[in-house]
C-alpha cells in the first residue's frame, strides 16, 4: 500500500512539476533555441554537444522559472478561468512558496548553464526572464499592449541559439529575433480569440481592439505580412551585406508559400471571425514557425 502510494506520490510531483513550468511550451520554445544553434555553428565556431546540451537544460530552466513565476502571480486569477484554474497553485496541490522556490531554483540552474556557454546568452535568458515575470505579466489586466511587450521575450529563444552558438548578437542573431518577434501577434491574438471569454473572466486584454472585430483581425493579416518580409531578410541580407545567415532562392519560395498559407488563415479570420478559425490559426501558425525553422536548417546544410 506504502509502495502504492509513494508511487502515486512521485508521479502526482512529476506532473505538478510538468504543469508548473508548462513543459509542452517549454519543449517548443526549446526546439527554436536548437533552431538558432543549428544555424549559428560553423568553422569558427564548431558544433559542440555540450553547449547544445547546455543551451537545452537551460533554456527549459528559464522558460520553467517564468512560467512558475507568472502562475504564482497570477494564481488568484487563474482560479476564474476554465483552462487555468486547476493549475498546481489555484488548485491548492502546490503552495505559492513552493512554487516560487522551484522558479528561484530553476532560475539560478538556467543562468549558470548558459554563463557556462557565454555571457551573453545568459544575459538574455536574463532579460527574457525580467520581462516576461515583471512588466508582461502585471500589462495583461491593464493594457492589449501587454501582447507587444511580451513578444520580446517571446522572440528571444531562436536568436538565443544563435548567440550560443557564435557568442555575437549581430544582424543574423537580430533577423531571427525580428522574425519570432512579428509571429507572436497571428498567435497570441489567435489564441486570444477563441480564449476570449476565459480571458474575460480574469480580466485580461489580449486582443488589439479589445474585442473580436475586423481591427482585431485586420492587424492579425498585417502582422502576418511583416512575418512574411521579415522571414525573407536572409534571401535578400547577403545582397547587401557579409552575413553568415543566407538562404537559397528554392528556400526563398518555400518561406514564402509559407508565410502566404499562414496569411490565408489570416485572412479567413478576417472574413469569419470565429473561435473555429482563430483555432485553425493558432494551430497554422504554429506549424508555420516550426516549419519555417525546419527550412532554414535543411537548406543551410545542403548548400
Amino acid at each position: 500500500m506504502s509502495a502504492t502510494a509513494n508511487t502515486f506520490s512521485i508521479k502526482s510531483i512529476f506532473l505538478d512539476f510538468k504543469e508548473i513550468t508548462k513543459a509542452g511550451l517549454a519543449i517548443s520554445v526549446l526546439f527554436s533555441s536548437i533552431a538558432g544553434y543549428l544555424l549559428g555553428f560553423d568553422e569558427a565556431h564548431p558544433f559542440s554537444w555540450s553547449v547544445l546540451a547546455m543551451l537545452m537544460i537551460g533554456g527549459y530552466c528559464m522558460v520553467g522559472a517564468s512560467n512558475a513565476y507568472n502562475q504564482v502571480i497570477e494564481k488568484d486569477l487563474d482560479v476564474l478561468m476554465d483552462r487555468t484554474k486547476n493549475r498546481p497553485v489555484p488548485s491548492g496541490r502546490m503552495s505559492s512558496n513552493m512554487a516560487l522556490f522551484i522558479a528561484s531554483l530553476l532560475t539560478i540552474i538556467g543562468l549558470i548553464l548558459l554563463y557556462m556557454i557565454n555571457p551573453k546568452t545568459a544575459m538574455f535568458g536574463a532579460i527574457s526572464i525580467f520581462l516576461y515575470t515583471s512588466i508582461y505579466t502585471p500589462l495583461k489586466t491593464v493594457t492589449p499592449l501587454s501582447v507587444f511587450v511580451g513578444a520580446f521575450p517571446g522572440a528571444i529563444p531562436f536568436m538565443l541559439g544563435w548567440v550560443a552558438a557564435t557568442g555575437d548578437f549581430g544582424i543574423e542573431a537580430g533577423t531571427l529575433f525580428l522574425i519570432q518577434f512579428f509571429w507572436q501577434f497571428p498567435h497570441f491574438w489567435a489564441i486570444g480569440w477563441f480564449l476570449y471569454e476565459d480571458y474575460e473572466k480574469a480580466g485580461f486584454f489580449m486582443l488589439p481592439s479589445g474585442k473580436r472585430d475586423n481591427t482585431t483581425a485586420l492587424q492579425v493579416i498585417l502582422y502576418t505580412a511583416w512575418l512574411i518580409g521579415a522571414s525573407l531578410i536572409p534571401f535578400v541580407l547577403p545582397y547587401f551585406a557579409v552575413t553568415k545567415l543566407s538562404l537559397s532562392i528554392v528556400a526563398a519560395v518555400l518561406v514564402l508559400v509559407l508565410g502566404l498559407w499562414l496569411l490565408s488563415h489570416g485572412i479567413r479570420l478576417y472574413r469569419q471571425r470565429t473561435a473555429k478559425a482563430a483555432k485553425t490559426l493558432m494551430l497554422a501558425s504554429v506549424a508555420y514557425i516550426t516549419l519555417l525553422q525546419i527550412i532554414y536548417i535543411v537548406d543551410k546544410f545542403l548548400r
